[in-house]
């Protein structure tokens, strides 16, 4: 399915309700390197004027917490992320106005507080993250949020390769790469397709 036909479907499916009482949530799932990002901006490319991208990453914890928890080796796997938060703003998003939302920041490697703000006319949001649909306490609750849930299917061996182009990307030498990708990378991966509801639309992307 291309972002235009997900556009398309959006609409479709937006068209039986009325926007003016609360925005339209579309759920844009996927394990690590799945292309979300990329994906979750041509869909509002193509949507236009009053849709937006509300990335779940802006939720991790900072490394400091990670530390003092004794996960930082595991940095991006569910338990590494403030999922009561995250979920506070998806309520907020549905209904309210002008939403402030923390963005992360991968170069520098912690999340902004406040660096967005979904306005009040941004009536369609394409929300993005690797655990929209875990199937696992606490995140059951997100993946109820959404009035439309998509999941994007990419084989193990294309994201590995993804991966290991975005760490290099980072900063990372090879060898560090791989040893982020086979350590925590790879058992996330697993993790959240094992694990995640069915969707109502999978899609492959590249």
């Amino acid at each position: 399915m291309t972002p235009d036909a997900l556009a398309d479907l959006i609409r479709s499916r937006a068209s039986g309700r009325v926007l003016g009482q609360g925005r339209f949530l579309t759920a844009l799932a996927g394990p690590p390197g799945a292309g979300k990002s990329t994906l979750a901006d041509a869909v509002v490319t193509a949507l236009g004027p009053g849709a937006r991208v509300v990335p779940m990453d802006g939720f991790h914890y900072d490394d400091a917490v990670l530390t003092a928890r004794g996960l930082r080796a595991r940095k991006g796997a569910p338990e590494t992320f403030d999922v009561a938060g995250f979920t506070h703003l998806i309520g907020r998003l549905r209904d309210e106005g002008e939403v402030a939302i923390p963005v992360f920041d991968r170069d520098r490697e912690l999340s902004r507080a406040a660096a967005d703000v979904v306005l009040a006319q941004d009536r369609f949001l394409v929300i993005e993250g690797n655990y929209l649909l875990l199937n696992e306490p606490p995140w059951q609750a997100v993946s109820r949020a959404f009035d439309l849930t998509v999941w994007i299917d990419v084989p193990e061996a294309e994201l590995d390769r993804r991966l290991m182009q975005r760490w290099l990307h980072h900063g990372k030498t090879a060898q560090q790469a791989r040893a982020w990708i086979d350590s925590n990378d790879m058992p996330n991966i697993r993790r959240t397709i094992a694990a995640s509801r069915p969707a109502d639309v999978k899609v492959r992307w590249s």
